[in-house]
């Protein structure tokens, strides 16, 4: 009897190494970027590969990509892990978040249509529901779609890309500042920036942001 063809339709080989790094990194950056890790939280090239089901390659192009971006930490014995911020750099995180989170609101408010409004008082909806649920990880992430959804309507990319990446380095350090305050309804800042929109009031607008990104991280250097 003749050897068994092989099943052509089974791939043999790893996707290219781009694509699964692509998709390790995405993975990962949004693990960080909502607190699904803890600040000082390990990681192994081999446990990344183990989980991803991917060679070494991709993982470690992960890793460096999310090192550059502040999201990991390296230390000079190789040691991967997410960062511990010292007080200094939590209020350095917190003023980039005053200055640019503060001009992409001001930005968004011309283009503040009804819509936008409705859909914002949507989302803080489901962050009340998170906090109810004492969801951590579900209130970073539902609390990080109320300001992105906002700041889309400023149609200034680089801007975002800037305060994501400052959200991205913050990730772990917002999930321990949430057990901290033990929060048990949605941010007030939160309806203060939606009738700001209403009333197309931009200096209470910019007041309310500023409030909003700056005082609970303020409480952790306190």
């Amino acid at each position: 009897m003749s050897d068994p063809v092989p099943n052509p339709i089974r791939p043999t080989v790893e996707p290219p190494t781009g694509s699964a790094h692509d998709r390790v990194y995405r993975a990962l950056r949004t693990r960080i970027m909502h607190g699904e890790m803890a600040p000082g939280e390990a990681l192994t090239l081999r446990g990344i590969g183990r989980e991803f089901e991917v060679s070494m390659t991709p993982a470690r192009e992960s890793v460096r990509r999310l090192v550059a971006e502040g999201a990991l930490f390296l230390s000079s014995s190789g040691r991967v892990s997410t960062p511990e911020l010292t007080n200094e750099r939590i209020e350095e995180l917190a003023a980039l978040r005053a200055l640019i989170e503060v001009e992409l609101a001001s930005r968004a408010l011309p283009r503040a249509h009804i819509a936008l409004i409705d859909r914002l008082q949507s989302i803080n909806s489901n962050v009340a529901e998170m906090i109810s649920k004492r969801d951590a990880v579900g209130y970073l992430r539902t609390n990080l779609e109320f300001h992105r959804t906002l700041y889309l309507r400023a149609q200034a990319p680089a801007m975002l890309a800037m305060a994501e990446t400052v959200w991205l380095q913050l990730g772990p350090t917002m999930r321990a500042l949430y057990g901290r305050l033990r929060r048990t309804e949605p941010p007030q800042n939160h309806k203060l920036i939606i009738a700001a929109l209403k009333a197309g009031d931009e200096p209470g607008l910019r007041l309310a942001v500023r409030s909003d990104v700056t005082q609970g991280l303020r409480m952790l250097t306190g």
